[in-house]
């Protein structure tokens, strides 16, 4: 078993806990809880012998292989199917063995190493790693291409499948559904529900945490305690601590007051039936979750639009794609005031794509796309963090949005979203995913847009700072349209679900809590058809590579502006460190060097303003490559 005895644990002199005392057993499936910055990380690092203890003893059994997901992006040129597969370092090593006693014409040995790969299933290893690249949403004709062609959140799937490849005792995953979407969440819960061995899960999506895990462990007020069962019986034993307290009975009200009223609206419906009893059961679990949160940080609220057009934007018979790939067609859809939708739908049907088409950045190919004159749209989707500037702090970001407000109106409202007085004047560029992600929905928020699409906003956020949001979605007067991995989010936040499927945008007559059942029909199905046409497979897989090659002729473009950025980028940063290293003279700040000082610093604001132009063209090529990928 793992232990910790009497551990204490520091970082940057900060004490993250203290005298801590824990025993993992072998099997035990444990999620990890806390606030940021509370050591959930450090915990992990502890474990994987990057840092030791201030205090105490960790025993990890002697032997135990400890797999854990790689924070890196890989650079690549191998296949991702062959990336994958060195996971398994035990493979990897016997291979290494086979080819030298090859080398050596090494019989005897050849034999033994032959026995022990066939022992550990070496000669499936390529369909394993086929099978776990395709539950994390990879096609088979992504199995062959190059690691360095995919985007980032595509090179994290990767690693993620790596760690999962390697024969562990010991599974360390921190937030590994960050960059998955619902359908590669459902697979990865199955998947780790099956998992042998022990497992230490870092996440802040309550749903994944309760399909999972049997324990969990909380990290507070420099503590480790362990609770027996889930994630829901976790919050309902700290409810039953802070039930008592009434700004927690006024935030459980406003949540199960919304709920309550789409409930009593649809619940005589025979085609809202299936999803009224799931919000049922979503508000008798509202009930006893609500006093968890009512030490949050987070207190915001949507603010009211100027300007509220009863319909906001409509859609009729419109089609979309890219180039002249069609992604999407026939689609008819009204967004009114007070509607609330959520997107389903496979990895690559288009979610995406309907919501930058909703939002204006994709123009449709067909049909009418008409908006209401005072519409005013907010769109959150992840390139959002990417162009905060990093050198403004979040109350700089707030004032280039309104110049005329009050300094401290500004400062009370960034507060809300969890920035402190010192916090709120820092640069942006070293603050963490999830602080990012706060700002960009603050800036979002502040704008008062009248429809809302959301595109995956939970991403990096921790489990307090999602739960204020879909309080705050509650009264939120506007339309929103939701894509998602964060079930508990739809569920609380959507009054429709709608189905992106076969270029198709329809409602779905089934409940959140059946669309596991739904996807997995979908998938046995595509197993027959792909069996049933096996032996009519060649024109098929000719038109796969010729759609693989168009694919690879319309990326091209950004490719290269990528690599252009790259290059600049790096020239442009040894132009600024050597430019530095002058000005760090001393004798250059002398009265006779002032003329050339002038001059530097003059060059040196320049070249920072190409270094920070450069990063943004960089980071926009990314997330359009990115979005590319992820939708054809």
């Amino acid at each position: 078993m793992l232990q910790l005895l009497d551990v204490s644990l520091r970082r940057g002199g900060r004490l993250l806990f203290a005298g801590a005392t824990l025993q993992i057993n072998p099997g035990d499936k444990l999620g990890i809880t806390g606030a940021n910055g509370s050591g959930k990380s450090s915990l992990f690092s502890l474990l994987l012998g990057e840092i030791p203890t201030d205090d105490g003893t960790l025993l990890i059994p002697e032997g135990w292989r400890i797999a854990h997901v790689a924070q890196q992006l890989a650079a690549d040129a191998r296949a991702a199917v062959e990336f994958v597969i060195d996971g398994d370092r035990e493979l990897r090593e016997l291979q290494r063995q086979l080819a030298h006693a090859e080398q050596r014409d090494d019989g005897e040995r050849l034999g033994e190493l032959h026995a022990q790969l066939e022992a550990i299933g070496a000669y499936a290893a390529h369909s394993r790693a086929g099978r776990l690249l395709q539950g994390l949403g990879f096609s088979q004709d992504d199995l062959p291409r190059p690691v360095n062609e995919f985007s980032g959140g595509w090179r994290m799937r990767l690693n993620l499948a790596r760690a999962l490849m390697r024969r562990s005792d010991l599974l360390l995953l921190d937030e590994p559904s960050n960059h998955l979407d619902l359908d590669a969440v459902i697979w990865l819960e199955n998947w780790l529900r099956d998992y042998a061995g022990t497992l230490l899960l870092i996440s802040h999506d309550r749903e994944f945490l309760d399909s999972v895990v049997g324990k969990i462990l909380h990290l507070e007020r420099q503590e480790l305690k362990l609770y027996s069962g889930n994630y829901t019986a976790f919050e309902r034993l700290r409810s039953e601590r802070l039930a008592g307290q009434q700004a927690e009975y006024r935030k459980q009200q406003r949540e199960i007051a919304h709920v309550q009223s789409y409930i009593d609206r649809f619940r005589a419906k025979a085609s809202k039936a299936r999803q009224a009893q799931s919000r049922l059961k979503a508000l008798q679990r509202m009930r006893e979750i609500a006093p968890a949160h009512v030490n949050s940080p987070f207190h915001f609220s949507l603010r009211l639009p100027d300007r509220l057009p009863p319909q906001l934007l409509r859609l009729e018979q419109v089609a979309v794609g890219y180039s002249d790939t069609p992604v999407l067609e026939n689609i008819r859809l009204d967004l009114s005031a007070g509607e609330r939708i959520g997107l389903l739908g496979r990895n690559g049907a288009g979610k995406s794509t309907l919501i930058r088409l909703l939002a204006g950045e994709l123009q449709p190919s067909g049909g009418e796309w008409v908006a209401a004159r005072d519409l005013n749209i907010g769109y959150f989707a992840q390139h959002q963090v990417e162009q905060l500037h990093p050198a403004h702090s979040p109350l700089e970001h707030l004032q280039q949005l309104d110049p005329s407000a009050r300094e401290q109106d500004l400062r009370d409202y960034l507060g809300g979203f969890g920035f402190s007085a010192s916090q709120a004047d820092r640069a942006t560029e070293p603050f963490s995913g999830g602080e990012k992600s706060r700002l960009a929905l603050a800036l979002l928020v502040y704008r008062k847009p009248n429809l809302l699409l959301l595109d995956e906003p939970t991403n990096h956020l921790d489990l307090e700072m999602r739960q204020a949001l879909a309080q705050a979605l509650q009264d939120f007067a506007g339309a929103m349209v939701l894509v998602s991995h964060d079930r508990h989010l739809l569920q609380v936040c959507c009054d429709e679900l709608w189905l992106v499927h076969e270029r198709k945008v329809e409602p779905f007559t089934l409940s959140l809590e059946q669309y596991p059942q739904w996807l997995a029909a979908q998938n046995r199905q595509s197993e027959q058809d792909s069996t049933q046409a096996g032996a009519h497979s060649a024109p098929a897989r000719r038109e796969q590579k010729r759609q693989q090659a168009e694919q690879r002729r319309r990326e091209q473009p950004v490719r290269d502006s990528i690599k252009q950025a790259e290059r600049a980028l790096e020239q442009a940063l040894c132009d600024q460190a050597a430019l530095e290293a002058q000005l760090a003279d001393g004798e250059l700040y002398t009265a006779a060097n002032k003329a050339r000082l002038q001059t530097l610093l003059q060059q040196k604001g320049q070249l920072d303003n190409r270094c920070r132009e450069l990063e943004q063209r960089w980071f926009e090529a990314n997330a359009l490559l990115e979005q590319m990928q992820s939708e054809l």
